[in-house]
């Protein structure tokens, strides 16, 4: 049994050895199928059909395959991005990989593999041959069908007189994260123990879905099925609270006084989300979204209600374009004068505004809440410091996060003012054999410097949780990403790269009143990061020119022409 009296089927005792790892008995396989009725193969073009550097989707019979040709070879993988199906002959190819359109998760060519997130699973490879000019590709129905792969993976080596209180690997926080660390571990042929905890009831899903898609099931948006975990040996202790860390003795004590050894350590707690501060904070139906139980409660209780909510972050503004068509009506209320200033800047701020107002969203800026107000200690009305009463029988809280580090305070791990773990371009924290990676920490950026940041976003944490992975089998793999992120809203998706924290300028093409454009971030005169809507797959284009090591001056951009972006990236 685990510590919180839930079954524990996978628990192996640990050989306190800080390497041990067996790749040779456990090859990652390039092509897990081998049923020859399984295999189709069909003639698909002509070799002179494709230009260098192009990509076709084409069609075997039992399903469809991405051909693609670069430096005069022909390749082959699934054709559409694993993480939300966006068909990637609409993404960018660069050097040796293609980028999804959507969310820019990026695939090695050659392999399939998956070297830039979002996302998990990776693209299935076909066998692609030239005979008589023409181009045959020889591929398995299931993946056709599939679209993804997942790579392989190591199991636990059982060893006898197991020891519950110990583990090789812990990790604290069950996000993509942690989940992307304890993956990469077994993909590298890590055979011992993973445990990861979480105070969540739930196993690691889609967080980002919680705001966007608000009454899907904890089923629905799971990262992995129940059985995954149980496959490879991946321990998951969940509603499991780590009150402190001893680092000097490598511990973990848990809230309920459990403790446990540990040899690596990974924190991956994210943050915490704000909470009012104003009289009546502790009324009924006041919500801060965390859970898929708050989203799913939220939806439930507006329905044909009125609700309020407070703060136009992406959180807040992603709730209230998904309840305008349920509720009877939607407020924001916001200290700034637009939505996403710091973000977008004003011009983009006031686009989306619009958008929302069209939508029979009602905006309350640079005013705040100043009293909740109750009838038989339920929600009934929210007082604005501006005076102004608004009905609401629901309130939904997106005013900001702060670490969830609180708990690390007098652990010697280096956490900064704001609480932010710190670490270096290899996720290691000033403590040896403990890293950090997520919403929680702040890295230095490659892209700016190695100005030390925090991106807390769904992508970057993926990164985060692999590199960390990496580095505690000692492979010395700095990260070099480019943040990637989106927001969607009333069926419209903004999509944003780069890292635009203190533009100076923007620039922008397109048309904002129709809501197509894209809008370059510049400080002084080079641009930093870029935002896009209806404009696909321009976000991605300028990832991968950024991802190359290319400086984009504002002068490229505020011609109009878009030159600039093609034929250098290859």
């Amino acid at each position: 049994m685990s510590p919180n009296g839930k079954a524990s089927p996978l628990i192996y005792k640990v050989n306190g050895t800080a390497r041990h790892y067996h790749l040779e008995e456990h090859p990652i396989a390039s092509n897990p199928y081998h049923n020859p009725k399984d295999m189709v193969e069909a003639s698909v073009c002509h070799v002179k059909d494709l230009e260098n550097g192009q990509m076709r989707e084409v069609d075997l019979g039992c399903g469809k395959a991405l051909l693609i040709k670069e430096n005069g070879e022909f390749h082959a993988v699934g054709h559409k991005c694993p993480h939300y199906g966006a068909p990637l002959v609409k993404g960018v190819l660069s050097r040796g990989r293609v980028r999804c359109p959507w969310h820019g998760a990026c695939f090695n060519i050659s392999t399939g593999d998956i070297e830039d997130f979002p996302g998990l699973d990776s693209l299935p490879r076909f066998q692609v041959k030239i005979e008589k000019e023409k181009v045959y590709i020889r591929a398995s129905k299931q993946a056709l069908q599939t679209q993804r792969r997942t790579k392989m993976m190591a199991k636990c080596i059982s060893l006898s007189n197991y020891n519950l209180s110990s583990t090789n690997v812990l990790i604290i926080g069950a996000g993509a994260a942690g989940l992307l660390c304890a993956e990469t571990l077994r993909q590298e042929g890590f055979s011992d123990r993973i445990v990861m905890c979480t105070m969540d009831r739930h196993l690691p899903y889609d967080r980002p879905k919680l705001s966007k898609s608000m009454d899907s099931h904890p089923e629905q948006i799971a990262l992995r099925p129940k059985e995954f975990f149980r496959s490879y040996d991946i321990e998951v202790l969940t509603e499991m609270q780590v009150a402190a860390v001893d680092v000097k003795n490598k511990i973990a004590v848990f809230k309920d006084g459990f403790k446990m050894e540990y040899n690596k350590l990974l924190i991956a707690t994210g943050n915490t989300p704000k909470a009012l501060s104003c009289k009546g904070k502790e009324v009924e139906n006041v919500f801060n979204i965390r859970t898929p139980e708050d989203a799913n409660r939220v939806v439930k209780l507006a329905t044909s209600k009125n609700v309020v909510i407070v703060g136009a972050s992406f959180l807040g503004m992603e709730v209230a374009a998904y309840l305008t068509e349920r509720a009877h009506s939607v407020s924001v209320v916001e200290l700034e004068e637009v939505p996403f200033k710091k973000f977008f800047g004003e011009r983009v701020g006031r686009a989306v505004m619009k958008m929302f107002e069209s939508n029979r969203v009602k905006f309350y800026m640079q005013t705040e809440v100043s009293e909740l107000r109750e009838q038989e200690g339920k929600l009934k009305e929210v007082v604005l410091k501006s005076g102004k009463v608004l009905r609401a029988d629901v309130c939904v809280v997106g005013i900001g996060a702060v670490p969830a580090t609180g708990f690390l305070k007098q652990s010697g791990i280096n956490i900064d003012s704001k609480g932010f773990i710190v670490v270096n371009k290899m996720m290691q924290t000033n403590i040896p054999g403990v890293f950090a990676a997520g919403d929680a920490v702040t890295f230095p950026l490659a892209l700016r410097n190695n100005k030390k940041v925090n991106v807390p976003h769904w992508q970057m944490a993926h990164m985060h949780g692999r590199v960390a992975a990496l580095n505690m089998l000692a492979h010395g793999v700095e990260l070099s990403t480019v943040p990637y992120l989106w927001t969607a809203m009333f069926g419209k998706s903004i999509r944003y790269a780069g890292h635009g924290e203190g533009f100076d300028d923007v620039v922008i093409q397109g048309d904002l009143d129709e809501l197509k454009f894209v809008a370059f971030y510049t400080k002084s005169d080079e641009v930093v990061a870029v935002a896009s809507m209806n404009y696909d797959p321009i976000v991605s284009k300028v990832a991968e020119v950024l991802a190359a090591g290319r400086t984009i001056r504002k002068r490229d951009v505020e011609t109009g022409d878009m030159s600039w972006l093609t034929g250098k990236g290859s």
